[in-house]
């Protein structure tokens, strides 16, 4: 049994990628302990909670809850079973604050991700949390990370070296494609927020993608081929990688996800339930 910390933002991380996780661990006798910036509970993207908003009738009153858009994009019906038993978790209401945190107290560590900019930037460029995360990597323990968790695992830079605690190793992240994919859709259905899906912009001399997750991520690592995508030969690849099709408890042939050491790294919600299982068992190998 390990005890596993998952840090969060005070509002906006993905429910799925936060929920399926805790699940998974909770169900395999691992202990789970949240925190947050404040000691509060964190809230979840609603948004990807409901998809109410999602479609380009969302901001009418008497139509946002008919949803087409919103029902592909939003948390599947296992992540959602799981927030909502979650949310009777004694753990996740009464959460740690980050900065009462030491990697000593916990036997592994676990980033998941959002998208939405208003919520996940404290939690993306908080220097407790990046500091955190260098002190987990220094001490050989097991980090899984999925999705904008990578970004925060990315930045995190080693005070001895001035390098990514990912120099050096292989990882995979939300790629620009998935995201760019998901942008493109939300700037049309939900025109009135055109920017929801993108965490960060670029600016006007910057390149398309520059600043998505997987070119950010690309940028910190010693090489750029250390960025993991599906190979187009295997296996369920274009369920791997229509961006659609998500697994489950008993379906991993849509999910993709990187192992390097005692790291693990998956892209999006739909690598979820294969990402939580392959941590778990990592937890499971370090303790013996």
């Amino acid at each position: 049994m390990a005890n596993v910390l998952i840090p969060l933002p005070s509002r906006d991380s993905d429910p799925s990628e936060v929920a399926v996780s805790w699940q998974t661990l909770r169900s395999d006798g691992h202990v789970v302990v949240f925190a947050t910036s404040d000691g509060q509970p964190a809230h979840s993207d609603e948004l990807m909670l409901s998809g109410i908003g999602l479609d380009p009738w969302g901001w009418l009153p008497g139509l946002r809850r008919l949803r087409v858009v919103g029902l592909v994009l939003r948390a599947n019906g296992d992540a959602r079973k799981a927030y909502a038993a979650m949310q009777n978790d004694i753990a996740f209401g009464s959460p740690r604050r980050w900065d009462e945190l030491h990697a000593n107290d916990f036997d592994g560590l676990l980033l998941p991700g959002g998208h939405r900019a208003r919520g996940m930037r404290e939690y993306l460029e908080s220097p407790v949390l990046q500091q955190l995360a260098v002190a987990f990597f220094d001490a050989g323990k097991p980090v899984a990370a999925i999705c904008h968790g990578v970004l925060l695992a990315a930045r995190s830079r080693s005070p001895k070296t001035g390098k990514s605690v990912l120099f050096g190793r292989r990882t995979t992240a939300l790629t620009w494609a998935f995201e760019k994919k998901a942008w493109m859709t939300t700037r049309i259905t939900r025109f009135w927020d055109p920017h929801y899906y993108r965490t960060y912009n670029e600016a006007t001399d910057q390149t398309d993608g520059y600043m998505s997750v997987q070119q950010e991520v690309t940028r910190a690592l010693a090489d750029p081929a250390d960025f993991r995508d599906v190979p187009p030969d295997v296996k369920d690849y274009a369920r791997k990688t229509n961006g659609i099709a998500r697994d489950s408890a008993t379906d991993d042939s849509p999910a993709f996800v990187v192992r390097d050491g005692n790291y693990l790294s998956a892209r999006w919600p739909g690598d979820v339930h294969r990402f939580a299982r392959e941590f778990s068992a990592m937890l499971a190998e370090a303790k013996t």
